[in-house]
């Protein structure tokens, strides 16, 4: 089963899609989801949110001032401002 993320920032979608696997920085640290993590909201802080697709294709982006919400495979990440890395 895979986790259905959505990162946004305040002008744009920026990804979408399912993954196996994102690690993104909160303002208590690194945090890694997967399927069947428990529910989290946490303070994004500024740095790289990391997604491992399901067919193990890798997706960075950078985000900062947000938050992140984690509940029933859904991960929802809000961002004041984020990117695609190039």
């Amino acid at each position: 089963m895979a986790l259905t993320v959505t990162l946004v920032s305040a002008e744009e979608q920026v990804w979408h899609g399912e993954a196996s696997l994102v690690v993104a920085k909160t303002v208590e640290g690194e945090i890694g989801f997967m399927s069947g993590h428990e529910p989290v909201l946490a303070i994004l802080a500024e740095g790289q949110v990391r997604i491992t697709q399901a067919d193990g294709t890798k997706v960075v982006a950078t985000a900062e001032d947000g938050f992140l919400s984690m509940e029933a495979d859904q991960l929802t990440i809000v961002a004041g401002h984020a990117s695609l890395a190039s």
